[in-house]
């Protein structure tokens, strides 16, 4: 069948990479938009507060940080495909036997620590790398759909995880999560997915290899395609990046773990609020793709200081704003750009830098983000304890989005951005 689809002309085999990938992150980041739905049902079991429950899931955020730059460099070295599934199988293993553990310790120890370090071998650090290599010219919409799958999974897996909990209890919840990401990602990965279109005799987007020379011809090198991931470092975009995608961390990390306290302590119901998160789920799924069609057409800079904004104005709306109304607003606001910053990094990191160290710079600019989620998460747990609201911290996302969407509309794409100079197309090559 897979000779079949590949020996069809009309029929580019890296969007079945896409499609496969898109289901990885379906799995992968909806299971851990879920996190949220199970703190108050710890807290009464276990008896312990928000904030040590939130000091589990920081230190997940934390973890899995850190390990984004070395999967990442582990992606470049040795190819992304084989990272993604040994960390697939590992994760999914661990995801399991959380419904085994009986006290915050193990949490930390399943999901705070081995589930959160081989997450960061199922992320856009890695992801980005296999998509980055298959596509050139539509490679913003290639991975606004990878990372739709997140969002779909959201719609899905945040409901669902409600429902389960409620009617089979919480063990049970982890252990279905766990079996059916072994049981699907890792045949997806296994069957489909090749590292490079040269794996199977092809070029980036389908382009015909009687084109190749003419396309080579035509290789420019961006002024910041450095053979060192260090020299990069030095760099002031890759600090912009890093440092709004740090911003990206602190907004969505809060939300992944509070948005349901949240609205428990607004005397909205769990089951609402995970409908409400799964209408979020079902905007960001369509506007990520929305964004990443445009991000082939105009400035990414430009969309990605937007995204943030937008995700501010969101964020207001909890703050200002009635229980029910704040909700249903964040929801409707925030999931127009709740994704949607993922492709748009990854992409400009690609075309500012190239793809040799892809998986290296992602992966620094995805520990970022997600130091920046594990602090949130406990200083928003720290607020909540303190004086029994979350306002004073939703406030605090507010400015930092803002900050950020500044940061991003000063970068210098038109000058740095292989899209832009010379205005010419670049066949970059993948080995």
């Amino acid at each position: 069948m897979i000779k079949k689809q590949i020996s069809n002309k009309n029929f580019f085999y890296g969007w079945l990479i896409v499609l496969s990938l898109f289901f990885t992150s379906f799995l992968t980041i909806g299971s851990r938009q879920g996190f949220g739905i199970f703190v108050k049902t710890w807290e009464d079991e276990w008896q312990v507060t928000t904030a040590a429950i939130s000091f589990a899931a920081s230190m997940g955020w934390l973890v899995n940080g850190f390990s984004q730059p070395l999967l990442g460099r582990l992606a470049d070295l040795y190819g992304a495909r084989l990272v993604i599934i040994v960390s697939l199988i590992i994760m999914s293993i661990a995801t399991a036997l959380i419904s085994l553990v009986n006290s915050v310790f193990g949490l930390l120890i399943l999901y705070g620590f081995i589930t959160a370090f081989f997450s960061g071998g199922v992320s856009p650090a890695t992801v980005g790398v296999i998509v980055s290599k298959w596509f050139i010219k539509k490679r913003g919409t290639a991975m606004a759909v990878v990372m739709s799958g997140g969002s779909i999974g959201s719609l899905v897996i945040v409901p669902f995880l409600s429902f389960s909990l409620l009617e089979f209890g919480w063990r049970s919840s982890w252990m279905i999560l766990g079996v059916f990401s072994l049981v699907i990602g890792v045949p997806l990965m296994l069957l489909f997915v090749k590292n490079k279109p040269e794996e199977l005799n092809m070029l980036p987007d389908g382009v015909a290899k009687s084109n190749k020379k003419t396309l080579n011809e035509e290789q420019v090198v961006g002024p910041y395609f450095f053979s060192s991931w260090i020299s990069s470092m030095k760099t002031k975009p890759m600090w912009d990046l890093s440092l709004s995608y740090f911003v990206c961390g602190i907004t969505t990390g809060s939300i992944s773990v509070h948005f349901i306290r949240w609205a428990v302590s607004e005397d909205i119901t769990t089951g609402t609020a995970a409908l409400a998160f799964g209408l979020l789920s079902i905007i960001n799924a369509l506007g990520v793709i929305f964004i990443g069609l445009l991000s082939d057409k105009f400035q990414r800079k430009n969309l990605l200081g937007i995204v943030y904004l937008v995700r501010g104005l969101a964020f207001a709306s909890i703050v200002f704003l009635p229980g029910n109304y704040a909700i249903w607003s964040f929801a409707i606001i925030g999931g127009a750009s709740w994704l949607a910053t993922v492709p748009l990094t990854a992409s400009l990191t690609s075309d500012i830098y190239g793809l040799k160290n892809m998986g290296t710079l992602f992966g620094i600019s995805s520990m970022s983000h997600q130091i920046g989620g594990a602090g949130a998460v406990i200083l928003f747990g720290w607020s909540f304890t303190k004086w029994g609201t979350y306002d004073y911290a939703f406030l605090f996302g507010v400015i930092t989005l803002i900050f950020a969407g500044i940061i991003s509309l000063s970068l210098p794409e038109k000058s740095k951005s292989i899209r832009y100079i010379n205005n010419k197309r670049l066949i970059q090559d993948a080995s």
